[in-house]
């Protein structure tokens, strides 16, 4: 199975401290899964309809690893601290 990149938008920040909440916990969670950052921040330049916007880029073995950070119970308690503390988009690349 392909690796896959995990690229996370955010369109919307709510709420600073819940995001900072949510950063602290979901790092670690995620790493913990077998998560590999590769970028994370304001893109240093945009092009076309682009947006700087905060943007995460995560390297996972396979969509199933993916899945199974997601859902493991220390992501879902970083999701409980985000709160609706801010609005993204979740898109999901195969490696070629």
């Amino acid at each position: 199975m392909s690796k896959v990149y995990q690229v996370v938008i955010y369109t919307s920040i709510l709420d600073e401290e819940k995001l900072a909440s949510y950063a602290a916990l979901a790092g670690p969670a995620m790493q913990a899964a077998g998560a590999k950052f590769l970028a994370r921040g304001i893109p240093v330049a945009v092009k076309e309809n682009g947006q700087k916007t905060r943007t995460v880029v995560i390297e996972w073995e396979s969509m199933e690893a993916a899945e199974k950070g997601y859902a493991s119970e220390a992501y879902q308690n970083a999701l409980a601290a985000l709160d609706n503390g801010a609005i993204r988009e979740f898109r999901y690349v195969e490696a070629t």
